[in-house]
């Protein structure tokens, strides 16, 4: 039987938080859920052994203080053990340098976050069906 996928959710903003595990619960997603503020913080859960790193999907924003994403992006990939990690960076920025910047370092997707709830909402609920249909180690 495939293990349960945890989510690494990485945002700073606490309304979008909210609103991601809103839009989850609205799909009955039961994940584990953990929430980092900014990159830093995930980098030192991650490389503390204080979540699961498989199956792990990472929801990264970018525009964050301390370490934003592309930077958590970059030091994940360097660092062996983090380098294979889920990551589908979840913005309000379609910044087209940091979308191929983003693919370049290996992210599983790119989703410009929608202003409507609903929209949202519906996102979050394909984003689950996908990771519950790919087979992660």
């Amino acid at each position: 039987m495939a293990k349960e996928v945890h989510f690494l959710l990485v945002e700073d903003d606490e309304v979008d938080a909210r609103t991601i595990r809103r839009a989850l619960e609205k799909h009955r997603v039961t994940n584990p859920v953990t929430v980092a503020s900014d990159g830093q913080e995930a980098l030192d859960l991650l490389q503390s052994g204080q979540i699961p790193l498989s199956p792990l999907v990472v929801l990264l924003d970018l525009n964050m203080p301390r370490m934003n994403g592309l930077e958590l992006l970059r030091a994940m990939r360097r660092d062996p053990r983090l380098a294979a990690v889920t990551v589908v960076v979840l913005t309000v920025s379609a910044d087209e340098p940091c979308v191929v910047e983003a693919y370049q370092l290996n992210a599983a997707g790119y989703l410009q976050k929608p202003v409507r709830f609903e929209d949202f909402s519906e996102m979050m609920g394909v984003l689950h069906k996908y990771w519950t249909l790919v087979e992660m180690l």
